[in-house]
């Protein structure tokens, strides 16, 4: 009796390393809630990520596990109307953007794939503050009106 592919197959997460699972888990902490989860990994070599060993090389053995797209060109969501919320740690970051309509949003290089969706666990999302006003920093520099409960603004704007 000949089995198909799907029945040979392990359950997702299965056969990944102890090694893939840490840097797995310590990815939860740079995803935003938007529909789905998104994490959000705008600049690669940027100490944020690479003090949390998040680099090229790692997010690579995240793509070669089947968990993560990697594209260093980058990925944008389309089709976003005047104004947008993401979530961060259950918290929400309104984001406005300069057009009515037809807005865009830079996703960074990495996205998610099915089997990495299906694995994130928000309970895995532990808060990292620096890399919340860093995409915060970021979102403003892009021209973006950002409001939210969970940053000083002002230290934003001028820091």
């Amino acid at each position: 009796m000949m089995k198909s592919c799907l029945d040979a197959q392990p359950q997702p997460g299965h056969e990944l390393s102890e090694e893939n699972r840490r840097l797995f888990t310590v990815l939860h902490q740079f995803i935003w809630i938007q529909g789905g989860p998104l994490p959000l990994i705008l600049d690669v070599n940027a100490t944020v990520y690479t003090d949390q060993g998040i680099t090229e090389h790692s997010l690579k053995q995240l793509e070669a596990c089947g968990l993560v797209s990697y594209e260093p060109g980058g990925f944008v969501k389309k089709k976003f109307g005047k104004h947008t919320r993401l979530f961060y740690c259950g918290k929400p970051t309104k984001i406005g953007f300069q057009n009515d309509m037809d807005n865009q949003l830079d996703l960074g290089c990495v996205i998610l794939t099915e089997r990495g969706k299906s694995l994130v666990s928000v309970k895995d999302i532990r808060r990292n503050q620096a890399f919340y006003e860093y995409i915060i920093h970021r979102w403003y520099e892009s021209g973006y009106l950002v409001s939210s409960i969970q940053v000083d603004q002002t230290e934003i704007l001028h820091g």
